[in-house]
């Protein structure tokens, strides 16, 4: 399965961004799909969210924990990264990332074995 990363860019303090991940090549309702994030100087990528293949289980890191939301579409082919209360310490290159299995527990970047191009997010004070 390909998947690209787009909706990144640029918002002060306190705003929001969606980010959507689309997805093809793949039957892409049986892959778990998880948001990444590598901050700026940091060689590896945090989990963010992930989601379930249904769409029925989330993970969220506790610093977004309230304030992202994910969300699929599998219809569309789509996951969808809905970041709100952004703050300064949010910013960073954002991927989507995907496992063929669809209730995967994966929260580090390693078991992943796709992955999008990454969308820069940055957040101004």
């Amino acid at each position: 399965v390909q998947l690209q990363a787009s909706g990144g860019g640029l918002v002060q303090a306190g705003g929001s961004l969606r980010l959507s991940c689309a997805a093809s090549g793949g039957t892409f309702s049986r892959y778990s799909v998880a948001w990444f994030r590598q901050a700026p100087g940091k060689k590896g990528r945090d989990i963010v969210q992930r989601i379930n293949s249904s769409g029925s289980k989330i993970y969220s890191a506790d610093s977004v924990k309230g304030r992202f939301t994910i969300s699929r579409d599998n219809a569309k082919n789509m996951v969808y990264l809905q970041m709100n209360s952004l703050k300064p310490e949010d910013t960073g290159v954002y991927y989507c990332a995907g496992r063929p299995y669809s209730d995967s527990a994966a929260i580090v970047e390693d078991l992943y074995d796709y992955w999008g191009q990454g969308t820069l997010v940055t957040v101004s004070s």
